[in-house]
């Protein structure tokens, strides 16, 4: 239910590394199932900068509308443009198809803050 590989915040967003300096961000899928079906997702344009733990944009469903909050502080390279068709993928495919944005950081000491699978799962159901 939380690959271990990912890294999470405490606001239900998880980052997988593919370089040393980028991730991809999705929410998880506690998050997923606590917002039920989403029917829109607001994202950045790519050029737009993200500060940790800040909002970068928002996720609506069927029962709330909730901000996205970045778990590392840098710049969007990419935008899932598929949610705009169907935003459904965050709840099918979380953790694949149903990605949000990739970003470029710089400070990898930000890692440092982020949970483990294990740690994010405690939250959770602990």
């Amino acid at each position: 239910m939380y690959p271990d590989d990912l890294k999470y915040n405490i606001e239900h967003t998880w980052l997988r590394l593919e370089t040393p300096t980028k991730g991809r961000v999705g929410i998880t899928e506690y998050a997923q199932k606590q917002l039920k079906e989403v029917v829109f997702v607001e994202l950045p344009d790519v050029g737009r900068e993200t500060v940790q733990m800040a909002s970068f944009g928002v996720i609506e469903s069927v029962k709330a509308t909730n901000d996205l909050y970045s778990p590392v502080s840098g710049v969007v390279v990419e935008v899932n443009g598929a949610l705009t068709d169907d935003p459904g993928l965050v709840n099918r495919e979380p953790y694949d198809g149903g990605w949000l944005v990739a970003i470029e950081f710089k400070d990898d000491t930000e890692l440092n803050t982020l949970l483990s699978a294990e740690a994010y799962r405690s939250t959770v159901e602990g």
